[in-house]
């Protein structure tokens, strides 16, 4: 379906020729009831999206683009099992991973979910013996460190899960993560371990990934150098569905935790690659993450998308990137121990969204896939808010923030009001981006009229606020499924398969390409382009 040519989408269109129109100053000015009637609850979140630039019909008519585009029919294909991934011939099945036991949800006939709850089941056997100190490494000693070794979802999941539950971590054990094959990123987490309390997770569904087999083999060595080739096994977990490679590169099968195809590496922080956030937080709060993302899931399933609160941020997402053309959303988080969860949204919205092609292999006529940055705050507001204020950009934002400071430190006894001081910030942010201080309102207090328009601010910049009473497992859960199902939303309106990521394939089968051309004793035979060509040779002389 051509989705430019229904009347959803030409009403949408005309609304979008007077966006420069629309006031936020005005839209509050002429509703006393805007903001009772923009400010939605889900779980324990309560979005408030009432400082954007739409109107009760531009809500409407893009109710009605989810509709025509079927925004509900494809949750429910997606949530039974359907293989709505069919670039890949896959099911979509992140939702199964924090399904209740009571739940039946097939692929190819057969109920996924008693296989999901085996893995969780090994998982917390698993994380309770490494917890308690009964797991020991080769030498007889607990382990203390855990060092996840992964890429992409692989990562920036658990990386940002570990440092958002802070709070709720074991007491003895930490963990450390390496993704990036840049030597100095391994050396930097091994630096000052102790081998006989280390263990490593290394987490990939091939158990072929070139990045993450690469550290491996270099973390098993360095074990091996100094505990030798016995330790691997005490010291080493998988979590892959590659026994075979597995197994060869020393690991015991016992130790592999699997996950499955429906699985995306983006949406995967809930299944068996959660193992070092287990490790850190154990298996009961791991659950009470997994309850939050069902939470969100439930909503977005059974509530009617004038009502539904992913479902209405994804839709506002695409009335910003298609009809109004605004490249870019920032993610400020009013949270230190969020400080990762834009990067872990970047991956989520640009890798599944970030798309050229619709589902039906027709290339796109419009804008699709926002780019996603952000800072936690209020470091932001001292380094890029300025081009938020006053550039020439206009760029979306969302606020999160939490009603009670994240950490429990009872020695430090000024939390509370370093709190209120952070959370008077985000609304201040919120208010300033909203409404601005016009030339009139600055001269009232400017005495040097040449600074009257370096001082003023145009404000109408939109933004969402989402609050939550406090950073808990659960919050966290039902944070990731909001953004989870806005994504899906997007995706399914502007025609596309959120879930393949072809676009990272050619980067990969260059680079093994180039390897042998790197390193080989003789001069190679190139056969690239004229720039590369060139950057091999130099790097060539810089390696001698």
């Amino acid at each position: 379906m051509d989705i430019t040519t229904t009347d959803a989408w030409q009403a949408l269109r005309t609304h979008a020729e007077h966006f420069s129109d629309l006031e936020l100053r005005s839209l509050f000015a002429e509703d006393a009831d805007r903001v009772e009637r923009m400010t939605l609850s889900v779980g324990d979140l309560v979005v408030d999206f009432s400082k954007h630039r739409v109107t009760p019909d531009v809500i409407t008519d893009l109710v009605a683009l989810a509709e025509t585009t079927g925004v509900a029919g494809r949750t429910s294909a997606m949530m039974r099992g359907d293989r709505i991934n069919s670039t890949e011939d896959r099911a979509v099945l992140h939702t199964a991973l924090r399904a209740t036991t009571s739940r039946m949800i097939e692929v190819d006939g057969v109920d996924v979910v008693p296989d999901v709850h085996r893995v969780l089941r090994q998982m917390a056997a698993f994380t309770d013996r490494v917890r308690d100190g009964d797991w020991v490494g080769a030498t007889g000693m607990p382990i203390e460190t855990v060092v996840n070794i992964g890429i992409g979802g692989s990562d920036l999941g658990p990386v940002m899960a570990y440092e958002a539950l802070a709070a709720f971590r074991h007491p003895r054990l930490r963990c450390r993560f390496v993704s990036n094959v840049d030597s100095t990123d391994l050396a930097a987490a091994l630096s000052d371990l102790d081998p006989s309390t280390t263990m490593f997770v290394i987490s990939s569904k091939t158990f072929t990934t070139q990045e993450t087999l690469t550290n491996a083999r270099s973390a098993r060595g360095w074990l091996i150098d100094r505990l030798g080739d016995d330790a691997v096994a005490k010291h080493f977990v998988a979590v892959s569905t590659n026994a075979d490679e597995v197994a060869a590169f020393g690991i015991d099968t016992a130790n592999m935790f699997g996950f499955w195809d429906w699985v995306g590496g983006r949406y995967s922080l809930d299944s068996a690659i959660g193992l070092s956030l287990m490790l850190a937080i154990g298996a009961e709060a791991f659950g009470e993450m997994l309850d939050g993302f069902r939470i969100v899931d439930d909503h977005f399933a059974s509530t009617p998308i004038e009502a539904n609160v992913p479902a209405l941020l994804g839709l506002i997402e695409v009335w910003y990137r298609t009809f109004c053309d605004l490249p870019t959303r920032a993610v400020l988080p009013y949270s230190r121990y969020l400080h990762r969860f834009p990067a872990y949204l970047q991956q989520l919205d640009m890798e599944s969204n970030g798309k050229r092609v619709r589902i039906d292999g027709e290339s796109v006529t419009y804008e699709t896939g926002p780019i996603i940055w952000g800072e936690p705050g209020t470091n932001g507001q001292h380094s890029f808010h300025q081009l938020l204020h006053q550039g020439t950009t206009v760029v979306p934002t969302d606020f999160i923030v939490m009603g009670s400071p994240d950490h429990t430190d009872e020695v430090f006894v000024d939390a509370e009001a370093h709190h209120d001081l952070l959370v008077a910030n985000c609304f201040a942010q919120a208010e300033a981006l909203a409404f601005g201080k016009t030339p009139q309102e600055v001269a009232e207090t400017e005495p040097e009229p040449a600074l009257v328009s370096h001082r003023s601010f145009p404000g109408n910049r939109p933004s969402t606020m989402i609050m939550a009473p406090a950073l808990t497992p659960s919050v966290l859960g039902q944070l990731v499924a909001l953004y989870e199902h806005q994504v899906f939303t997007q995706g399914v309106v502007w025609g596309l398969n959120s879930f393949d990521q072809w676009g990272v394939e050619l980067g990969k089968v260059l680079a093994v390409a180039i390897v042998p051309e790197l390193t080989a004793d003789e001069e190679p035979v190139l056969a690239h382009d004229a720039s590369t060509n060139a950057l091999i040779r130099r790097y060539r002389a810089l390696r001698k």
